[in-house]
């Protein structure tokens, strides 16, 4: 009985390499943003309140 072929990986991505852990690529980037800004504040609420139509939105039945 023959083994199956190896799996072809398309161009342009890499193969993971079943012997090696995987480990990340990319470092956190820090981000600095002053929490106590009000223009911060506002876009926090802006947010917020979108996200909390959405969920409102989701759960009643649509027509």
């Amino acid at each position: 009985m023959r083994p199956p072929p190896p799996r072809r990986v398309p161009a342009g991505i890499k193969a993971a390499d079943p012997k090696r852990p995987q480990k990340e690529e990319e470092e956190e980037e820090e981000i600095d943003i002053d929490l106590n800004d009000p223009e911060t504040q506002r876009a926090a609420l802006a947010i917020q309140g979108r996200f909390r139509r959405f969920q409102k939105r989701k759960k009643e039945p649509g027509p």
